[in-house]
């Protein structure tokens, strides 16, 4: 139970949230709206099970947002050149594995620090795509929103493709030496290289994943669209990070669940429709996320100074 404290009041949380909304404001669960915000959230899950593994690990990536406006932009300009969706996929995601393998060298192997490298390569690939774009819309052939489908049957793939990646990394986290290698990394990784573990190339690994997870993220955000803009990334960094941080990931590394990171991101999500909703002002919307993300902070330093005691 203390295990999982921070995830189940994150949960306790949101439950609160959606039985206000159902007494106050029972509109909020129309069938088509209401799924219609959970789709657009599920590219921002994506990352944030990316930049989740990045901070158990010990590390931070706040680049991602440039990533995927990066990965976006080069899956839509190979669609719009008449190259089929599934080429369009693996331009992204290859681009990212590209992008996180230069801040994996940069980091594990030549020691940098995450937050100054990472820092660089989000101004170096914003101002790439600024060069490159000029700020211009890339509009989208036809046959790629929603993947060629209908709406709802898109919709259901976005879903379902989020979920089960969800599920599946929960489960890797859990069960394979991977994902045990990621949390002995983060929280000890002088100890986890005299278990035997490469804490250099774990972290290398990681930041590759983040980066294939970024263009994956961006390939479910490019489908909702028939256009995407050169910017679509921007403020995904703070969105991801935050939901890591309140579903229960410590900031400090080695601890954290993507159960949490989903709760977190629910949660997060779901302010500025509740305020919408309750009828109140959405400029309220950030003040109320700090808060949220400062008590998480805070009860995660209270919970490892009472660890140390």
């Amino acid at each position: 139970m203390n295990k999982y404290f921070r995830e189940l009041t994150v949960a306790a949380a949101l439950g609160l949230l959606m039985l206000g909304l159902a007494v106050f404001a029972p509109h909020f669960f129309q069938f088509q709206p209401f799924i219609s915000r959970l789709t657009s959230q599920m590219p921002a899950l994506v990352a944030a099970i990316g930049i989740a593994l990045v901070i158990i690990s010990r590390q931070i990536d706040i680049s991602i947002g440039s990533q995927f406006s990066m990965c976006a932009i080069i899956a839509g300009v190979t669609a719009a050149s008449g190259l089929p969706l599934g080429v369009a996929i693996l331009a992204a995601l290859g681009a990212g594995a590209m992008m996180g393998a230069l801040n994996g060298v940069l980091i594990a192997y030549l020691g940098l620090p995450s937050i100054v490298v990472t820092l660089a390569t989000l101004v170096t690939w914003q101002e790439a795509l600024r060069l490159w774009q000029q700020g211009r819309l890339l509009n989208l052939p036809a046959g790629i929103q929603w993947f060629g489908l209908s709406q709802p049957a898109g919709q259901t793939v976005v879903i379902s493709l989020s979920f089960i990646l969800l599920i599946g990394a929960a489960w890797a986290m859990k069960n394979l030496s991977g994902g045990r290698f990621i949390h002995a990394t983060g929280t000890d990784a002088e100890a986890a290289r005299l278990a035997g573990i490469d804490p250099k190339r774990t972290t290398f690994g990681v930041f590759v994943l983040m980066g294939i997870l970024a263009g994956l993220a961006a390939v479910l955000n490019l489908v909702q669209s028939p256009q995407v803009q050169p910017n679509c990334g921007d403020g995904l960094e703070l969105k991801t990070i935050a939901a890591a941080v309140v579903g229960g990931v410590a900031i400090s590394g080695g601890r954290g669940t993507l159960w949490g990171v989903l709760l977190g991101m629910l949660l997060l999500a779901n302010v500025n429709p509740a305020l919408t909703h309750f009828h109140q002002p959405p400029y309220w919307e950030k003040a109320i996320q700090g808060l949220v993300i400062l008590l998480a902070v805070v009860a995660d330093g209270l919970r490892s100074r009472k660890s140390k005691i």
